[in-house]
């Protein structure tokens, strides 16, 4: 049986098309290396998870579908390992809703250990940004 708490569910990923044209349309955006990441505080107040992701890996210049999902996978990881210790309660605490948009920006495939020190310091950046 899995545990809830490190779980990376469907409600928690942004897959409607009204939310995205939304999000990079009026969405705010830093660039943390290697990610570029855009997030707009979502209207929707209804969503059962603080925050919605989506996550991109271009096509341009990853040409191989092993190579995109590899980085894909590995984000991913990263993302559910670390939103139970600081992304969810800061967000929960102010009760504000995200949508958020990870896209992957580095020319190389990075090992996992880099990944996910850049998206600890991705989800510090982010939650500053949001308090401003």
């Amino acid at each position: 049986m899995a545990s809830k708490i490190n779980s990376f569910k469907k409600e928690e990923r942004l897959c409607s098309k009204k939310s995205l044209t939304g999000l990079f349309q009026s969405g705010s955006s830093f660039l943390l290396y290697p990610f570029r990441v855009t997030w707009l505080i979502s209207p929707n107040i209804n969503q059962q998870f603080p925050v919605q992701v989506v996550i991109a890996v271009p096509k341009k210049r990853f040409k191989s579908a092993v190579d995109r999902n590899l980085i894909k996978r590995r984000i991913r990881e990263s993302y559910r390992l670390s939103k139970e210790l600081q992304l969810y309660p800061s967000l929960n605490s102010q009760n504000i809703k995200i949508l958020l948009a990870l896209s992957y920006v580095g020319k190389e495939i990075h090992e996992f250990d880099f990944i996910d020190q850049k998206l600890l310091a991705m989800v510090k950046m982010l939650l500053k940004n949001v308090d401003k």
